[in-house]
């Protein structure tokens, strides 16, 4: 299903001139405290020194995100957010899911993330998209045809065996509170994912009438009032995942989609699908989601009331892109402080997107060993 880039050659370009060449800075070395653990998995500089490098350490915090040129922006500001805000960063573990034909080549993308968190902790999938291509529908929104937002569903496959727990986010969020925390939900001994659920949402309108007109389908949800979630943010109990052949459920209700047309959607539906009634309850503090608006021109979103850990700008709307334009909404302002891009203006921006993708065909020397 995947490669893994796992560690890299030394090249003609030291690390700093490679990062220069893409726009961004150096984000800074955040380190654990005395509090933290031992960890048994060693740094970047170890394995370089020729120590096994491993994902299986029981103390380790997994973290799993998609790693694209579109989203690249975003997902480095998340990862700064993360580590800025963890007890203990050195224990966080990032598992990128990176498409095998994005405009940025993957063993490119692994580079950059090095160069930009040198003691990062992390492993690059190389995500085939034909594994997931013939099972993708149409949309409302040709943007959520992207195979990458489907890799979510094969983290039980891609993943290391040893993984048994990870918490998923989207590339459009930032934490501001210890992911430690969310690392530390429980799940019921039934639950196979957690999440905040929003049961005031009408859950109808994610599926046609197709669907509910059909008196079998109608009755899929193990819930007679399932609540709706955003799978942006899920704890997920991988072992739990495989055991219970969760990939194929899901496979089975995007098969039924290409025939029947019974959501419209993208990838979230068949998700609510298998999951909507059966999640496990996580503190809302932890999905402020909606912040990108609700894809009107000029739309902005304030936060919901109570508490907040993380910031999560799903809908069409980016704080990137509005902040680079000068029309920023209110709350775009709080994303900005992870932002290591430095390019700003739409013009750089635009520069930088182009170059990303010329830098991808010309860095043959600079790949990372792939095994």
């Amino acid at each position: 299903m995947c490669l893994g880039i796992r560690s890299f050659p030394t090249g003609a370009a030291t690390e700093p001139e490679f990062n220069t060449l893409f726009g961004y800075s150096e984000a800074p070395d955040y380190r654990n405290g005395v509090h933290c653990p031992k960890s048994v998995a060693p740094s970047f500089s170890d394995h370089e020194s020729g120590k096994s490098f491993s994902s299986c350490d029981p103390s380790l915090v997994h973290v799993a995100m998609t790693l694209d040129a579109e989203y690249l922006r975003g997902s480095v500001a998340a990862v700064h957010s993360v580590l800025r805000h963890a007890s203990c960063p050195e224990h966080v573990f990032f598992h990128f899911i990176a498409a095998e034909f994005d405009s940025v080549n993957p063993r490119v993308l692994t580079r950059l993330i090095r160069s930009i968190f040198p003691s990062l902790n992390f492993k690059i999938y190389i995500f085939r998209e034909d594994t997931v291509i013939n099972l993708i529908s149409s949309s409302i929104r040709s943007a959520l045809e992207n195979p990458l937002n489907y890799a979510r569903n094969y983290l039980g496959d891609i993943l290391d065996p040893c993984v048994n727990r990870v918490i998923y986010l989207d590339s459009d969020l930032v934490l501001v509170d210890d992911v430690l925390k969310l690392w530390q939900v429980k799940l019921s001994e039934e639950r196979v994912i957690g999440a905040p659920e929003y049961c005031h949402a009408n859950f109808t309108k994610y599926f046609t009438d197709t669907f509910w007109s059909d008196p079998v389908l109608s009755r899929s949800f193990p819930s007679s009032k399932p609540c709706y979630f955003n799978t942006g943010v899920m704890v997920m109990d991988l072992q739990k995942w495989r055991e219970g052949n969760y990939r194929k459920k899901i496979e089975n209700w995007m098969e039924l989609q290409r025939r029947n047309r019974i959501y419209e959607l993208g990838s979230l539906p068949p998700f609510l699908l298998v999951f909507g009634g059966n999640v496990e309850p996580i503190d809302h503090r932890w999905n402020q989601h909606g912040l990108g608006g609700d894809n009107v021109a000029g739309s902005c979103r304030s936060l919901h009331p109570g508490p907040v850990s993380l910031l999560h700008w799903s809908g069409k709307g980016k704080p990137w892109a509005r902040l680079d334009v000068n029309e920023a909404c209110p709350l775009d302002h709080l994303w900005k402080p992870y932002d290591l891009y430095k390019a700003k203006s739409s013009v750089q921006h635009h520069q930088h997107r182009v170059q990303t993708s010329d830098l991808s065909s010309n860095l043959v020397g600079y790949y990372s060993y792939l095994f």
